[in-house]
C-alpha cells in the first residue's frame, strides 16, 4: 500500500480528466488530437488502478505507447508536458544510446536509475518547499550571530556584575533586533562575514566509476562518504552566506529516509520513461550478423524492463512493473512490426502523428503559451524595445519554412527556430544600439530577410 503522501501525490490526478489533460496539452501542443487522446487516457489510468480492488491492482498494467512520427510534430513535447502535468517522476532516454550487453555504452537499466534520480530531486523540492520558512528563519539567527556575536560579560556573583550583566545583554538584544530588520530587508547583503564550510573529501586515486556499473558508483560514492569532511574558513558576503547556510539547514531538517522511500514509491507507482528513438535499434530480423546483431540485443535487453522487473539502484530496489513507457521514432527507414514481436507486445498503443502543415505552423506561432513569437518579443524586450508579429508576417514565415522543409530534410516545427533566427539575427545584432523603436515584423520584412533562403536551390547553408 502506497504511503499517504504517495497517495497525495496520485489523489491530485483525480482532478485531471482525460478532457482536461487534453486541453492542458492544447496550450502548448498544435493539433495531434489522437496522440493526445492516448496519452491522457493512459494518465487517467494511473489513477483508476489505484482506486481498483487491491486483489486486482496489481494485475493492471499501464497501456505503454508508441508514438510513430516525422520528427519535430510534437512527440517528446507530449511526453514531457504530460509528466509535468501529473507531478509524476519523468525520464527521457535514447534507445540509440543503449548498447546489448558486452558493448561499448550505456546499459538499459540506466534509464530505471535516472528515473529514481528524478524522483528524487522531485520529492526532495517538495520537502524542501515545506520546511523553508523554519530554514529561512534559522538562517536568520546564524547570521545574526555571525554579525553581532555575543559579546564578553562580566563574571561574578556581586550585586554590580549582574546588574552590568543584564544591561549589556538588553542593548546586545535591542541591537540584534534593528540588525535583524536591516537584514530581512536586505539592507545587510553586502556587508561581509567570516563562515566555516564544509568540503568534501577528495575521491579515492584511481577510482573509477564506469557508465551505469552501479556497484561502483556505490562504491565510489561509499569511500567519499568514509573519507573524512575537511573544514575551511571563508570570508563572504552576507548574500552568499545565506545561501550557504540555507542548504546546510535543509540539509540537517530533511530526512533522507523519508526522502527515499517516497521516491521509490513514485517511481513505481506513477514514473514515466520516454524512450526515444526506438525505431534507431529496429532493423530487418533473420539478417544473420551486422550491426542488427546488437540492435535485437538491445531490444531483448529492454524486454525485461518494459515487462517489469527489479531493478537494483543504490537508493533500492526499483519495481518496473507499473511503470509507463512511452516509445516514439519516426520509422522512416524500419516498421514497428520490426522490432521483435515480444517488444512490439509490450506497447499495445500505437498513435501516428501527422506531418505538420503550413497552417500548423501559423497556429504553432501564435496559439501555444510558449510560441516562438512570444519567445522572441520578451528577448526584444529585455533590451527596451518591442517586436511585434502581424498576421501576413507570421504567414509568410509558416510559407518560407514549409517551402524549406519540402526541399531538404523534413524536421517539423524545428525549421521555424532556424528561420526565425535568420530572420531576426540582424535585429537582435543591433538592438542595443538601435533604440526603442518597435520592430515590426511583416510579410514585406520576411521577404526581403528571406529573400536568399526563398531563391537559393542549394538550401544546405541554411541548415543546422
Amino acid at each position: 500500500m502506497p504511503s499517504p503522501r504517495t497517495q497525495q501525490a496520485i489523489a491530485r490526478l483525480a482532478d485531471l480528466t482525460p478532457r482536461q489533460i487534453v486541453a492542458e496539452l492544447d496550450r502548448y501542443i498544435v493539433g495531434q488530437a489522437d496522440a493526445k487522446k492516448s496519452v491522457a487516457i493512459a494518465l487517467r489510468n494511473r489513477w483508476r488502478r489505484q482506486r481498483a480492488p487491491e486483489a486486482i491492482r496489481e494485475e493492471i498494467s499501464p497501456n505503454n505507447i508508441i508514438l510513430i512520427g516525422p520528427t519535430g510534430v510534437g512527440k517528446t513535447e507530449i511526453a514531457r508536458r504530460l509528466a509535468k502535468l501529473s507531478g509524476a517522476p519523468f525520464a527521457k532516454v535514447e534507445a540509440s544510446k543503449f548498447t546489448e550487453v558486452g558493448y561499448v555504452g550505456r546499459d538499459v537499466e540506466s534509464m530505471v536509475r535516472d528515473l529514481i534520480e528524478s524522483a528524487i530531486d522531485m520529492v526532495r523540492t517538495e520537502r524542501e518547499s515545506e520546511i523553508e520558512d523554519l530554514a529561512n528563519e534559522k538562517v536568520d539567527e546564524r547570521l545574526l550571530d555571525l554579525l553581532l556575536p555575543v559579546p564578553p560579560l562580566a563574571t561574578g556573583d556581586t550585586p554590580e556584575v549582574k546588574v552590568e550583566h543584564d544591561a549589556a545583554m538588553e542593548r546586545h538584544k535591542r541591537t540584534r533586533d534593528k540588525l535583524r530588520l536591516l537584514l530581512l530587508d536586505g539592507q545587510l547583503d553586502g556587508r561581509e562575514v567570516e563562515l566555516e564550510v564544509t568540503q568534501s573529501g577528495p575521491g579515492m586515486p584511481g577510482m573509477m566509476t564506469p557508465g551505469g556499473n552501479e556497484g561502483m558508483e556505490s562504491v565510489a560514492e561509499w569511500f567519499r562518504d568514509m573519507m573524512p569532511k575537511k573544514k575551511k574558513r571563508r570570508t563572504v558576503k552576507v548574500s552568499e552566506a545565506r545561501r550557504i547556510l540555507l542548504d546546510e539547514e535543509l540539509e540537517k531538517l530533511i530526512d533522507l529516509d523519508d526522502i527515499t522511500e517516497d521516491a521509490l514509491e513514485r517511481t513505481e507507482a506513477m514514473g514515466i520513461i520516454f524512450l526515444d528513438e526506438i525505431d534507431k535499434i529496429a532493423g530487418e530480423r533473420g539478417q544473420g550478423g551486422g550491426p542488427d546483431v546488437s540492435r535485437e540485443g538491445v531490444q531483448r535487453d529492454l524486454l525485461p524492463i518494459v515487462e517489469g522487473s527489479n531493478v537494483q539502484t543504490k537508493y533500492g530496489t526499483v519495481k518496473t512493473d507499473h511503470i509507463l513507457f512511452i516509445a516514439a521514432g519516426a520509422f522512416h527507414v524500419s516498421k514497428p512490426s520490426d522490432l521483435i514481436p515480444e517488444l512490439q507486445g509490450r506497447f499495445p498503443i500505437r498513435v501516428e502523428l501527422k506531418p505538420l502543415t503550413e497552417q500548423d505552423f501559423v497556429r504553432i506561432m501564435t496559439e501555444p503559451e510558449n510560441a516562438l513569437t512570444k519567445q522572441y518579443a520578451a528577448l526584444v524586450e529585455a533590451e527596451g524595445a518591442s517586436l511585434e508579429f502581424k498576421e501576413d508576417g507570421i504567414a509568410e514565415l509558416a510559407r518560407v519554412a514549409t517551402r524549406v522543409n519540402e526541399r531538404m530534410e523534413n524536421i517539423g516545427a524545428r525549421r521555424l527556430h532556424t528561420v526565425m533566427t535568420t530572420l531576426l539575427e540582424d535585429v537582435l545584432f543591433d538592438l542595443p544600439d538601435r533604440g526603442k523603436d518597435a520592430v515590426i515584423v511583416d510579410a514585406a520584412m520576411v521577404r526581403e530577410r528571406l529573400k536568399a533562403i526563398s531563391e537559393d536551390e542549394d538550401l544546405r547553408k541554411y541548415i543546422l
